[in-house]
């Protein structure tokens, strides 16, 4: 069930980087006609920066340095414009994917490889101010859309949206894939959003596979459609930078203003592996990668710039800083240090447990017994 030109769909630029906004996308003009050269060129910038950082971390993996790593080629413009749609008073909550979201928000990547390499339990510090209001991610599918419900409850209890302050009101935004639309926690955390008009926008990003379920045996339905029995609900061309910014822009609005939750559904594809224990041959046909090729994020941004007089030079320093940022990332990968025995006690519980300290004392003395003092 590959969606990509029903009525309601809100697309602006056309696969060959023409801007030809849908009949659907025309409420969103404005939002899309108030974007600078500066912020359109920022955009493009992201998406190159993200493919050749997943790109390093992929291979990363496949040379032993990672244990897992959850590829986003193919979904750059679905993350990338609906970041940017975030105000810095919002609140993030991915799911495991949504590097460069992560990215744009201030987190350093390098948090993420060290939660994919094992070093973390979680990766950053979610109260820190420099990680821009961006939870942890989520690999548990579709619970991170209760916390972010529950957090939206929060801000209706403590009067933090709907002031009409757009410099204070808060909005909360959750991403999730189209397998974890399946979950109950994804219709439950919905049913509470809707009955306390939580400020949570629903963000679904649509890659059309699930491991190796497709979505058309998922549902029957437009999985937007699903969304749209608790509240409004918007079919975006996930492919589409614009198109995604400009929805995602709306929708937060929306929440903010404390006209209750927004969901959408940004139609995208997966072109790698679910994760690199997984392998799509199995399961997906080359004609179907292909055709999704065709609508490449990136190369239907570059064209749409280049249309607008970006330069060649342009694109030159864009391609040498996304190799520069991927090189520092494998050089600060390979010089992490490895973390001591007791971060597994650390943050167990949230005060001293004598357990901890008993069990972290049988460990110490477990290696002692070893020749050399380690196990």
């Amino acid at each position: 069930m590959t969606r990509t030109n029903t009525p309601g769909l809100v697309r602006v630029l056309a696969a060959d980087g023409t801007f030809a906004p849908t009949e659907a996308a025309e409420q969103f003009r404005p939002i899309i006609d108030a974007l600078s050269d500066a912020q359109l060129e920022q955009f493009y910038h992201e998406m190159v920066i993200v493919r050749g950082f997943d790109r390093e971390a992929t291979n990363l993996q496949r040379q032993g340095q990672l244990a897992l790593w959850p590829p986003s080629f193919g979904q750059e413009a679905a993350q990338v414009g609906s970041a940017f749609a975030a105000r810095s008073q919002d609140t993030l909550f991915p799911s495991y994917r949504e590097h460069v979201v992560a990215k744009i928000r201030g987190v350093d990547v390098v948090d993420i490889i060290r939660l994919m390499r094992g070093l973390s339990h979680g990766g950053w510090d979610p109260t820190d101010p420099k990680n821009g209001n961006t939870r942890i991610y989520t690999l548990v599918l579709g619970s991170q859309t209760l916390h972010a419900a529950g957090y939206g409850m929060g801000l209706v209890f403590d009067g933090k949206c709907g002031t009409g302050n757009v410099d204070t009101d808060e909005a909360v935004m959750v991403y999730y894939g189209d397998g974890s639309s399946s979950q109950g926690d994804v219709h439950e955390a919905m049913v509470f959003a809707a009955s306390y008009q939580a400020p949570t926008v629903f963000f679904m990003q649509n890659n059309q596979w699930a491991i190796s379920v497709p979505v058309s045996r998922q549902s029957r339905t437009p999985l937007h459609e699903r969304a749209a029995g608790y509240m409004p609900s918007f079919e975006v061309d996930g492919n589409d930078v614009l198109a995604s910014y400009a929805v995602a822009r709306f929708a937060l609005d929306e929440a903010r203003a404390g006209r209750g939750p927004q969901a959408i559904e940004a139609v995208t594809y997966r072109r790698g592996a679910h994760t690199t224990s997984d392998d799509p041959t199995k399961y997906r046909t080359k004609a179907e990668e292909e055709s999704w090729a065709e609508r490449d994020p990136i190369a239907r941004m570059r064209a749409f710039l280049e249309n607008r007089g970006a330069t060649t030079e342009f694109f030159e320093s864009v391609e040498e800083e996304s190799r520069d940022f991927s090189a520092a990332i494998r050089r600060r990968t390979l010089e992490l240090p490895n973390p001591g025995p007791e971060l597994m006690f650390d943050h167990v519980y949230t005060d001293d447990h004598p357990l901890m300290v008993e069990q972290q004392q049988w460990l110490a003395e477990y290696e002692e017994s070893f020749e050399g003092g380690a196990a």
